[in-house]
């Protein structure tokens, strides 16, 4: 059995002594296993998940093939923690190099709304 227990400090308020007793609690993992444990799963036997496995394997080696192959395209990862990186390749100094010059060498200031917006024109 797991015990989280929090005790209230001087000034501190109601809200975050619970904030504090949750983040106690997720940080046991007790949550997470008592919702594992919620239904029964029947385990699976060695030969269905090893037939899982060798499909797994299968369909990694044939997405890599198509991958290589440039038939497919390969996909970003959405969702917590995948940040888009940014292009700092040669595309992104091409596209800058390609941006016509500004007369009477004064640098262009952007408002950071970019040009599309009709707050930016």
């Amino acid at each position: 059995m797991i015990n989280a227990e929090v005790q209230k400090s001087g000034t501190e308020s109601a809200l975050s002594v619970i904030r504090k007793f949750s983040r106690k609690v997720q940080g046991t993992g007790l949550i997470q296993t008592v919702r594992k444990q919620r239904y029964y799963e029947r385990s699976k036997s060695k030969t269905v998940s090893k037939k899982r496995a060798l499909k797994r394997i299968a369909r990694t080696e044939n997405y890599r093939e198509l991958l290589k192959e440039g038939k497919i395209v390969e996909e970003v990862k959405k969702g917590r923690g995948h940040r888009p990186q940014r292009d700092t390749g040669t595309a992104a100094q091409a596209s800058a190099a390609a941006a016509p010059a500004t007369s009477g060498g004064a640098s262009t200031r952007s408002s950071g709304l970019g040009d599309s917006t009709p707050i930016a024109r």
